[in-house]
Parts: C-alpha cells; sequence; structure tokens
C-alpha cells in the first residue's frame, strides 16, 4: 500500500492527514474552513487519491494558518507515500474546462520544489474565503511535496470557478503523476537512478 499518515501540531493548527494514492478518491475533510474543504474534497476526488484530513486550527485569527499547514501536511504525506517513487509516471499535466474558467496544471515529481502560478483571481474573497490563500496553500504543497508545479488560468472571470478548476487540474495531473507506468513499474523514472 502506498499510503502515509502525517501529523502535525503547532501553537497554530494540530493536523492528521491520512492518505492512500492506490484509493478510489474517498475523502473525509474537516478543517473547519468550508470552501478549504470543498477544494480538498475535489482534490481527493479527481485525484483518485483516499484522504482523511483533520485540522483544527486558530480561526480566530483567520484561516491562514489552517490553509497554508494542512498545504504542508498534505504535501508531506504525498511524498512519504510516494517512497522511492519507482514505478510512478512522474510527470502530469491537465488542462479543465469549468464554465467560464480553464485551468491549465502540469507537475513533475521531481523532488525538486518550485511553484510557477498565474492564476489571478479577481475577486478578494470567495464567501468568507480570501482568495489569496488559494496559492499559499499550492506554495505549501509543491514545498512539502517536492514537486514541481506549474498553474496557469486561461480563461476566467469568477473565482469560484478558477479556484475550483486549479484543485480539479492539479488533481488530474497527481492521479497521472503517481499511476504505476506498467512499462517501467521496477524503475526509478529518472536517468538518475533517483528522485
Amino acid at each position: 500500500m502506498r499510503s502515509a499518515t502525517i501529523t502535525r501540531k503547532t501553537a497554530e493548527t494540530d493536523i492528521t492527514v491520512d492518505v492512500n494514492l492506490d484509493g478510489s478518491g474517498r475523502y473525509d475533510t474537516q478543517t473547519g474552513v468550508g470552501f478549504f474543504d470543498h477544494m480538498l474534497d475535489q482534490l481527493a476526488r479527481h485525484s483518485l487519491i483516499d484522504m482523511t484530513i483533520r485540522c483544527a486550527g486558530d480561526l480566530h485569527i483567520d484561516d491562514h494558518h489552517t490553509v497554508e499547514d494542512v498545504g504542508i501536511a498534505l504535501g508531506q504525506a504525498l511524498s512519504q507515500a510516494l517512497g522511492d517513487k519507482r514505478g510512478i509516471r512522474r510527470y502530469g499535466a491537465c488542462l479543465l474546462p469549468m464554465d467560464d474558467a480553464l485551468v491549465r496544471a502540469a507537475l513533475d515529481l521531481s523532488g525538486r520544489p518550485y511553484l510557477v502560478w498565474h492564476l489571478d483571481l479577481p475577486t478578494p474573497k470567495i464567501g468568507t474565503f480570501d482568495t489569496e490563500l488559494v496559492r499559499e496553500f499550492f506554495q505549501a504543497l509543491s514545498t512539502h511535496g517536492g514537486i514541481t508545479l506549474h498553474v496557469d488560468a486561461l480563461h476566467g472571470i469568477n473565482s469560484h470557478h478558477m479556484a475550483e478548476a486549479a484543485f480539479k487540474a492539479v488533481a488530474r495531473s497527481l492521479r497521472e503523476a503517481v499511476e504505476t507506468d506498467p512499462r517501467k513499474a521496477d524503475a526509478i523514472p529518472s536517468t538518475k537512478g533517483s528522485l
């Protein structure tokens, strides 16, 4: 089983993340931030990675620590579940439409974290959720998951649609990248011999 459990406790958040890379996209998310829970559910459902996420955060301050720290813990869980990355496809990409939004995501499970972000959401809030936190989540996920990640909005006028398209596009890219390559199931996908 390619699975992992990460617990992370600080003065700001108390988090447990369970992932199973060979799941069916089951999700059970409770962070106290409704829109963020909805996005994490999309991430699990469309990546086919089973995720259980619990976070008790300092929401009396704002949502920032909760969103960022869940990204950190989820990135760590994905990295741990991948192990030495033997047999994975490594790369994934998706061009995802959602109504007015069209978002492209491409990623490499390289072990070299890097985020390229061209997704400017047109409103500062989605309900009560600060839209700048979408980027903060993916920055944390990329950094702590060792993921090179590019996210580009090609079209979009609705912040909700654009943010959701980003989560779904990254999810579909992850699904492709973590899958076992039947032609090279016993090999590390790098000429260096390690990732």
